[in-house]
């Protein structure tokens, strides 16, 4: 299923790329955020892609609108669906990461990589208006859409509308524990609140059998 996007988070090469061997075509996208991303680099994003399967890199840029276009530009030359940057860093910085990736896209003749604003972390508690506040900086300043738990998905895609992208972290089978997040919720919930994707971790990446996991899920 190409909306369920399979976060990544392992300490080492050997089991994120045991993980993509075993789990596509079935997971069609793999997250890596900046723990694999920190231990392996780029080669992590060339051996998924490789496979067959795409990317969406979380690491989340937030600094001061040069350094974020520069990240941006090179996140675009791996040829990444997706990534993120944070919508707290301010207008400046998301029209600059926004310019980045279309100019380095279309230098390349690539597809442009869809970039999302995180806007409040699953494991923080914030004010929904504050989240769709973020949401709508990111809209405005070019962005495809957020990153947003399921109890503000439902007010985003109401206030931005349908082609604003929602993908929902913090996803977990019902009765699962919540770990260290704070905003869960099911896969099912996270879809009819309106997302578009939705990024599964530890529910999937510590099952006895993580691929028939992933047939649960679907």
């Amino acid at each position: 299923m190409d909306k369920i996007i399979l976060a990544l988070d392992v300490d080492n090469l050997e089991k994120a790329k045991g993980f993509v061997d075993k789990l596509f075509p079935e997971i069609k996208i793999f997250k890596v955020g900046s723990q694999l991303f920190t231990l392996c680099g780029p080669g992590i994003v060339e051996y998924i892609h490789k496979k067959g399967a795409e990317v969406f890199l979380d690491l989340k840029f937030h600094d001061i609108p040069n350094t974020v276009a520069n990240a941006v530009r090179a996140a675009t030359r791996l040829k990444v669906k997706m990534l993120t940057v944070h919508a707290s860093g301010g207008e400046m910085m998301l029209k600059a990461a926004v310019e980045a990736a279309g100019d380095e896209a279309g230098r390349l003749k690539i597809s442009r990589p869809l970039l999302l604003g995180v806007t409040v972390l699953t494991s923080q508690k914030s004010e929904p208006q504050e989240i769709l506040r973020l949401a709508r900086l990111a809209q405005a300043a070019g962005l495809n859409g957020v990153i947003s738990s399921v109890h503000e998905a439902a007010m985003i895609r109401k206030e931005l509308g349908k082609e604003f992208i929602i993908v929902t972290p913090g996803i977990r089978p019902k009765g699962y524990k919540a770990d260290d997040q704070s905003r869960v919720a099911t896969a099912e919930a996270a879809f009819s609140a309106g997302a578009d994707f939705i990024v599964v971790g530890r529910p999937i990446l510590e099952a006895a059998d993580p691929l028939q996991a992933v047939k649960e899920l679907v």
